[in-house]
């Protein structure tokens, strides 16, 4: 019922409901679904504390997943340029960013628009501006109206977040840019590198992960940091720890073993240098109760509680992803159809992967 993350969730304000705003408050794109929501709030002294449990009894039937890092590819965008909405949305990316996003989008090339700097707003803004091409077509504002929860992979939690209305297009964009910025220096402080696992289940991959640690010093330990689904776990770590993974696979029976185009060894410790910056600019972000329940990648449950919420953003970057228990959860509490707006279709195999008869389309842009 309530999360086994024990984090405090003190708040001093009750929160808004709201869909995606611009800096001045005004209305932007994204709008809210017109449910309203209480927050539980107790009183205790003179303090009143949230509960974090507002969502705990959640039912799903429409879900939006957004995909994560690694779904970007050269010339997403252009569909949504037929959109006015859309296409707002990456003219106001230029001016929190400081460069022409969607030119990148476009153009590349294919290594500018995979760094982690530049990958992480792109399928940010991206796979909003799915929603706004979702809003246009006939029906589309009925589909969004009907989503009751969301989440997203890794990066995708920071989009759910947007949609749910916790906090605005711009604010969330600041975050994303500055979560690249903190991530990509944290992962050029130690050689680290993360691969995926295919053809096993979870418990083969820790065996592998553990001998390949049998063979390593301390800074090239390696764990799961994306349990993705069956047969499909990516895992983290240093880059000797990584390559005794790679060696190893085929004995522990693994169908192939691929190594991921990112900057550094994610989900794990070696991006603790990346939480102090995060929490500092959470901390000065103004986020709100969810309208919707928006599921976590740290523990697979949704959190309604503003000051829980960043905390989890915070601690997100150093734990493994729970993708794969949220879309079974999901799935087991009567998900009756699913979404995935943005680039690629990763989040739609992965689904079919857990339950091929689930129904999921994708919205690219």
């Amino acid at each position: 019922m309530t999360a086994s993350l024990a984090l405090p969730s003190i708040s001093l304000n009750s929160s808004s409901v709201s869909g995606l705003r611009n800096g001045k408050g005004a209305p932007l794109g994204i709008r809210s679904l017109g449910r309203s929501r209480v927050s539980m709030t107790a009183s205790v002294g003179s303090q009143t504390l949230q509960s974090d449990a507002l969502f705990a009894d959640y039912k799903p039937n429409f879900a939006f997943l957004f995909p994560g890092q690694g779904a970007q590819a050269v010339g997403m965008g252009r569909e949504a340029q037929s959109v006015p909405a859309a296409a707002e949305l990456y003219k106001k990316a230029n001016d929190i960013l400081g460069f022409d996003l969607l030119d990148v989008c476009f153009n590349g090339p294919k290594e500018k628009l995979d760094s982690t700097v530049i990958s992480q707003p792109a399928i940010y803004v991206t796979s909003l501006a799915a929603v706004e091409l979702l809003r246009a077509r006939d029906g589309g504002q009925q589909i969004i109206d009907s989503v009751d929860v969301t989440c997203g992979l890794s990066l995708g939690e920071y989009t759910a977040l947007a949609f749910a209305g916790s906090f605005s297009f711009e604010d969330g964009l600041n975050l994303v840019k500055l979560r690249g910025e903190a991530m990509q220096e944290a992962a050029d402080a130690a050689k680290s590198a993360m691969v995926s696992v295919i053809g096993l289940d979870s418990d083969k991959v820790q065996q592998l992960c553990d001998a390949a640690n049998e063979e390593v010093d301390d800074a090239n330990k390696v764990q799961i940091a994306n349990y993705l689904c069956t047969g499909n776990y990516a895992v983290s770590g240093g880059v000797k720890g990584v390559e005794a993974v790679e060696a190893k696979a085929k004995s522990f029976k693994a169908r192939m073993t691929v190594r991921l185009a990112v900057a550094g060894a994610f989900h794990t410790s070696f991006m603790e240098p990346a939480v102090s910056r995060l929490e500092a600019k959470l901390a000065a972000t103004q986020i709100r109760t969810p309208r919707i329940p928006v599921i976590s990648n740290v523990d697979a449950q949704p959190h309604s509680d503003p000051e829980t919420i960043k905390k989890i953003l915070a601690r997100q970057v150093t734990s493994p992803v729970q993708w794969e228990t949220s879309v079974k959860t999901l799935l087991s509490k009567g998900l009756k159809k699913s979404y995935e707006l943005g680039p690629g279709k990763v989040i739609a195999g992965i689904v079919k992967r857990m339950e091929r008869s689930a129904e999921i389309e994708n919205i690219a842009a």
